[in-house]
């Protein structure tokens, strides 16, 4: 297998690098029958990929939002500055910021170094980043201070995201440019990794601990960056002191042996069963790093249950890598292949027109009060295989356009929130999967979220009922209750 982008890693078969295609294939089946939304993987062993694959509509030259694995980027970076001199982790928390600190701090806030941010043992008992996302006037510095600091910092574990927000805007306090631009050169560009982005808050400065987008190679080559302590194509990027560092366990999180999130946390990465280490992010965004295998597994998904894909790597993938390189074996190797080519999520299953296509088709049904502002709805085909979703909410007028048995590409604003400003790509399918029912299902495939819309019809009324795969709650369906205008 050969590859042209820029700083890709190296492709080889499987049983060069000493795993067996047979175990990988194994691995892919598992996912698709025990945890169905993984969207990407790339599995690299001995500095080469040797499989990798998207589930369709999800692609290679897709950017995934990453969630808290953002996380471990933002370390590096602090990683960075302290090898440049720049700050030492040392330095008190507090005395960045002498206009939003309160004057006379406790003993516990006013004790709160960088390595506490880092290791997230600042000392609170509360994540402090949702009261950061609720202040009014968006000063989300000041609002960690406000949050009390009830333990002695480097005592207590609690995952606090906003921790790791202090640490992008000390950062740019302290270098006068944002995170990103920070990174750029010294870490993304080496890496190869182009047209990242990353969320702002309201302050102008990085969040820090979410809102990175990249795509799975990108994941893949810091991990890769990681287990090669820190060198790439013969360039120290990061120092291999820091790997170290920012790696082990700095404080306990948990006492089960069998749990992932118990095994100890380092600097924004987590330490994982059979001596390996991980960055990771919501709704199953993964960097898993193994010294000992010297492999890495980058995932992206949109999956609620973040253990069992680190059950199925611990189960099938890490017993199959042997120390040496294996017989060649072109028909395992060509079995794997093509399932890599062949992932796919299906569209919407159903039909064409139902018994009560052509009476609904464009009318326009008024919806009642909901909480997702939608005003108006109305469903009309757009050609022989697709239909139009005109969607009214405020001022905005949508037209949402679904492919019949397969993916049609579009954009949309329709479920964003009050700051997100642009429109988000999505892949939509639908069908009549009742003689009065209509489902489309809208993938936004550079996140790990897809909506699953349903219109059920009756005479003049409509219902509406929509439900997301996955959030910080569990997902709930909003109906909503229409009738011809």
């Amino acid at each position: 297998m050969l590859t042209s982008v820029k700083n890709a890693l190296v492709r080889a078969t499987p049983e060069s690098q000493g795993i067996a295609s047979t175990a990988i294939l194994q691995f892919v089946q598992a996912v698709e029958s025990q945890i169905h939304e993984i969207h990407s993987f790339m599995l690299v062993r001995h500095g080469k990929v040797v499989a990798e694959g998207w589930w369709s509509p999800y692609g290679r030259d897709y950017k995934h939002m990453l969630f808290s694995l953002s996380k471990s980027f933002t370390s590096t970076a602090i990683g960075l500055a302290v090898n440049e001199g720049l700050i030492s982790l040392d330095d008190k928390v507090i005395s960045f910021f002498p206009d939003e600190a309160p004057a006379e701090p406790n003993e516990h806030l006013a004790a709160m170094q960088i390595r506490h941010l880092l290791s997230m043992s600042t000392g609170h008992d509360v994540d402090t980043q949702p009261p950061m996302g609720q202040s009014a006037d968006g000063k989300w510095t000041k609002v960690f201070f406000e949050v009390p600091v009830i333990h002695k910092p480097g005592t207590h574990f609690l995952y606090n995201t906003g921790a790791t927000y202090m640490l992008s805007a000390i950062l740019q306090k302290v270098t006068g440019t944002k995170l990103i631009d920070y990174l750029q050169p010294r870490l993304l560009e080496p890496l190869g990794i182009e047209g990242a982005t990353w969320q702002v808050s309201p302050q102008g400065i990085n969040t820090g601990g979410f809102g990175l987008n990249i795509k799975t190679e990108d994941i893949a080559n810091f991990g890769q960056l990681y287990l090669q302590k820190g060198k790439w194509n013969g360039r120290q990027l990061v120092p291999e002191a820091w790997i170290d560092e920012a790696t082990r366990s700095h404080i306990s999180n948990g006492d089960n042996p069998e749990n992932d999130w118990n095994q100890g946390y380092g600097y924004q990465f987590w330490r994982c069963r059979h001596n390996a280490y991980r960055g990771d992010g919501a709704f199953g965004q993964y960097c898993i790093v193994m010294p000992e295998q010297d492999a890495v597994l980058a995932i992206t998904s949109g999956l609620g249950d973040m253990q069992a894909p680190l059950d199925l790597v611990w189960d099938i993938l890490l017993p199959a890598m042997s120390s040496e390189s294996l017989p060649d074996s072109p028909s395992n190797q060509s079995s794997l292949v093509k399932k890599l080519a062949d992932l796919k999520f299906n569209p919407v299953q159903g039909q064409a027109a139902s018994a009560v296509s052509e009476s609904v088709y464009g009318r326009v049904y008024k919806l009642d009060a909901n909480e997702l502002g939608f005003e108006t709805i109305a469903l009309k085909p757009s050609g022989n295989d697709s239909w139009t979703i005109n969607i009214k909410k405020g001022t905005v007028e949508d037209h949402i356009t679904c492919g019949y048995l397969t993916w049609h590409k579009g954009e949309t604003t329709m479920f964003n929130q009050p700051w997100e400003l642009e429109a988000a790509p999505i892949v939509v399918s639908g069908a009549w999967i009742h003689q009065d029912m209509f489902t489309l299902r809208v993938r936004f495939y550079e996140t790990p979220f897809y909506q699953t819309i349903t219109l059920r019809f009756a005479n003049d009324n409509l219902t509406v009922d929509t439900k997301i795969n996955v959030g910080f709650q569990p997902p709930e369906t909003v109906t909503l209750i229409g009738h011809t205008l």
